[in-house]
């Protein structure tokens, strides 16, 4: 029997059994926190992040309690409503820390009606999200993507005035910002909290492009009175397990069923375009600044652009997490350099952000051991994420004549990454799944022929740089070198390999 199996519940009324020396618990009562804030996207990150912030938040301003829901799964939402919306939150140290977070205050599951008739709720000052990249619906160029299902679904029912049950985060906006303006108009701050640059420009061109399919006032409106700050989050998380359960019931003395755990490292940056709703999160932490532009980029290139090359090559070298991956000198060796040669080069310089120390510090948490980060979960939607944390630094450094071979090396690693788990028949966890294993299937392992049939895949790879023979050639090369890593290879062999000669643009060989 697990020690989980014979503990009570962690509920509202079993908090007063925590011993509060060992476990921080919230400081505040919680029949005294009001519903401030939506969130849609009920997954790990947000309970690790966001809401954390939001915690100790609410000891300052009972106002700020969060109602949660999912696009989709209904799990998360179900589970902590049994719980009273608590759960613990493991900041994973040399000496792990254990906190019980009680600002979700109410959770919902998908297509709720309650959850749009809180959107819509004058009292409801905040709308959160992290619905990650794909949750988006935008095509590669930014805009929203009108041929995506989902957003068809979505504006033939507000066309039919059946827009309660979207399928899409957008779509939802959308129909719960037409409610409040009809119930008085009264405005909103939406904020986006994925990984994505310039995440609230995105959401409110998509929101305002969604409604001005059917309503050219609601989009205007939308426009004048809704606003949608951009942001930065930055915090590894690594997935909830069985083992996390048991450490957490070990210390709270509770069986808690929806445990999540992060680093001890925490940033959230937010820019300063908000409504005088706003809540005060300087006043625990949060920065608000003008220009998260330079932070987001940064974060996105260094932390989320070097997290991927570790995940494609780790996984090829066969390793398993991160701190794993970072054990491998290596690997270790590999992943520095793309950072300082390659990704550092071409971000400028930030105010308050020294790149040398931001690169080190990155480094140190990649290496942490307790936190035992999956390369897998860094694996996922891949197809998605390549374009934002790699494509647009190579296609920069390509135009400035700068190196892009380890770059390179890292998306040869996403295609190999894709054939292998085509040919073992593993799920593959992409919004492009179906055409990605279509294009996997065929292949030889001849890296000409088999990069080629990758860089023609446009959701991905822009045309302009999918036809650069530098960078045609960079992939090729990698693509090689993977192969050989995966039959145990290690990357001393090709320390030199990744610099290619280079031909500056326009003046390649045909």
């Amino acid at each position: 029997m697990t020690i989980s199996a014979s503990l009570p519940a962690l509920r509202a009324k079993t908090l007063a059994t925590i011993d509060r020396r060992r476990v921080a618990v919230p400081p505040y009562a919680l029949d005294s926190v009001s519903v401030g804030v939506a969130h849609i996207g009920l997954g790990a990150f947000h309970r690790a992040h966001q809401a954390d912030y939001f915690d100790r938040l609410l000891a300052r301003d009972p106002s700020w309690g969060i109602c949660a829901t999912s696009m989709n799964s209904s799990a998360t939402a179900a589970g902590l409503h049994v719980q009273d919306g608590l759960y613990t939150l493991a900041l994973l140290d040399e000496a792990p820390d254990y906190r019980v977070i009680g600002a979700i205050r109410e959770t919902l599951p998908p297509r709720d009606p309650a959850f749009l008739a809180r959107l819509a709720a004058p009292s409801t000052k905040l709308v959160t999200l992290t619905i990650t990249e794909k949750g988006y619906c935008l095509t590669p160029d930014g805009e929203l993507d009108f041929d995506h299902p989902g957003v068809r679904r979505d504006l033939s029912a507000a066309a039919n005035g059946a827009s309660t049950s979207a399928s899409t985060a957008v779509g939802l906006l959308a129909h719960a910002l037409q409610l409040r303006r009809r119930g008085g108009g009264v405005g909103i701050d939406v904020l986006s909290c994925d990984n994505l640059p310039a995440n609230g420009d995105k959401l409110r061109a998509a929101v305002v492009s969604f409604a001005d399919r059917g309503d050219r006032d609601l989009g205007r409106w939308i426009a004048d009175e809704v606003r949608f700050p951009n942001a930065m989050v930055d915090a590894i998380t690594p997935a909830s397990d069985a083992a996390l359960a048991e450490k957490v019931a070990a210390e709270t003395g509770v069986c808690d069923a929806w445990p999540v755990q992060r680093e001890a490292f925490a940033s959230w940056v937010i820019g300063r375009d908000v409504s005088a709703r706003f809540p005060d999160l300087e006043a625990v932490g949060v920065v608000m600044t003008s220009d998260v532009a330079a932070h987001e980029r940064a974060k996105l290139r260094m932390l989320n652009g070097a997290h991927s090359v570790l995940a494609y090559v780790g996984l090829a070298c066969g390793v398993t997490t991160v701190a794993q991956a970072m054990a491998r000198p290596d690997i270790a060796d590999f992943v520095g350099r793309t950072m300082a040669e390659e990704i550092a080069p071409c971000l400028a310089t930030t105010h308050g952000l020294d790149l040398a120390v931001y690169r080190k510090s990155l480094l140190q948490r990649f290496a942490n051991p307790s936190v035992a980060h999956h390369l897998s979960q860094i694996a996922w939607d891949g197809s998605q994420k390549l374009p934002i944390r790699l494509l647009g630094t190579i296609t920069e450094n390509q135009a400035s004549g700068r190196p892009v071979g380890r770059l390179c090396f890292g998306v040869a690693a996403w295609m190999r990454f894709v054939v292998r788990m085509t040919r073992a028949n593993s799920v593959l966890t992409d919004p492009l799944a179906d055409e990605l294993t279509r294009v996997a299937r065929k292949r030889t392992s001849d890296a000409e022929a088999d990069v080629r049939a990758f860089l023609a895949l446009r959701q991905v790879f822009p045309e302009g740089l999918a036809r650069s023979l530098r960078f045609q050639r960079g992939v090729e090369a990698g693509y090689r070198a993977v192969i050989d890593l995966e039959r145990g290879a290690t990357l001393r062999d090709f320390q030199e390999y990744t610099n290619p000669e280079t031909y500056p643009e326009g003046r390649e060989p045909t």
